[in-house]
């Protein structure tokens, strides 16, 4: 077994429902605990999630290396939450947790194996099943189910559209192959910590975070949405591999797409069930994105697919979704932060436009 330190960083905001389930999953590690450091940022919890905490870390925090609760007043967001948890953390990789994700008892062991065959390998994307939490009581008894996808990472098209890898799906086989994927998800991605590190980027004088921060890996900007969109672009520019490893297995409750789409009524059923503060947070942040880590003559290259979907979005928001619109504002407010950025993301861009390109089907 591999005897390199590992960092578990989990933020939460009032996760009572799940945090248990996400503790002991992590108890339940095979990978050494003497090996494992954990810390926990609760981001201003009003339920009982923190003395959950507290309950749990009287019983097992001592066995592992180190184990750490920072607890906030305000909501900073998850991925700079995550960023936060960064200043705490000595590992040489690094499991980025959510809440509502239990994982697979051997999911650190097998992740340091995959991680440990290749230094360019930056970030690893696990398989993701789905779960219900109110099926757990039956799970104890059965197992997790290992048979509806949740995810197996980010593919992206040339219209620049983004999809979970299986979700969906059942798992018949087909997502057995170890290979390279354009992005890992955000439920359970693990990193190596230098590869996170090497995508921190200053930021302008003018800006100054709610963690009063110099600079940033995460987005700030964010806050919610998309962040593991951008730092898995990132990675790519910057020279990073992202691999997906069907070994190492964790389940998600994802809880804003439980429904699985069959028709035009199902999708709008499930993007009204999505709060309304995600869908804008998604429709600027995904532009963000590309804004900040696609290169011009990549966009230039696939305009007709591009403008093909920017149509066909904006007709549909318009129509059923038109209170997405009131972004706008705030989307050219950011706008030249965001141009600033590119400017230095592009500064240390590894990957060419072509090696890029490949990555869009």
């Amino acid at each position: 077994m591999s005897n390199h330190l590992v960092t578990i960083n989990l933020v939460v905001l009032n996760g009572e429902k799940y945090i248990r389930h996400c503790l002991d999953g992590v108890l339940e590690q095979t990978y050494l605990k003497e090996l494992i450091e954990f810390n926990i940022l609760d981001n201003g919890s009003s339920d009982r999630t923190k003395e959950i905490i507290k309950e749990w870390a009287v019983q097992n925090s001592s066995k592992f290396t180190k184990f750490n609760l920072v607890e906030l007043t305000k909501n900073v967001g998850v991925w700079p939450g995550q960023e936060e948890l960064l200043k705490h953390s000595m590992g040489k990789y690094v499991l980025g947790l959510c809440v509502d994700v239990i994982l697979d008892k051997d999911f650190i062991k097998n992740a340091v194996e995959v991680m440990e065959r290749e230094s360019k390998i930056g970030a690893l994307q696990a398989k993701v099943y789905k779960y219900d939490l109110s099926s757990l009581p039956a799970y104890r008894l059965t197992g997790l189910p290992v048979r509806i996808i949740d995810t197996c990472g980010f593919k992206i098209f040339k219209s620049r559209r983004l999809i979970n890898i299986g979700h969906g799906e059942t798992d018949d086989g087909q997502f057995n192959e170890e290979k390279e994927i354009f992005g890992i998800e955000g439920a359970a991605p693990f990193f190596r910590k230098e590869a996170m590190e090497s995508c921190r980027i200053s930021l302008p004088a003018y800006r100054l975070t709610s963690l009063s921060a110099t600079t940033e890996i995460f987005d700030h900007d964010y806050f919610w949405y998309g962040d593991d969109f951008d730092i898995a672009w990132r990675m790519n520019l910057f020279g990073w591999k992202q691999v997906f490893a069907p070994t190492v297995i964790a389940w998600h409750d994802r809880q804003t797409t439980k429904k699985l789409r069959s028709s035009f009524k199902d999708f709008l059923e499930i993007r009204r069930a999505i709060p309304l503060k995600k869908r804008k947070l998604e429709w600027k942040n995904i532009r963000f994105t590309i804004i900040k880590n696609d290169y011009i003559i990549n966009v230039l290259k696939d305009l007709p697919y591009i403008l093909k979907r920017e149509v066909m979005m904006f007709v549909y928001l318009l129509i059923f979704e038109p209170k997405v619109f009131a972004e706008i504002p705030e989307f050219l407010k950011i706008l030249p932060k965001i141009i600033r950025k590119r400017k230095e993301i592009m500064k240390k861009a590894v990957r060419t436009p072509a090696e890029m390109h490949k990555f869009f089907q």
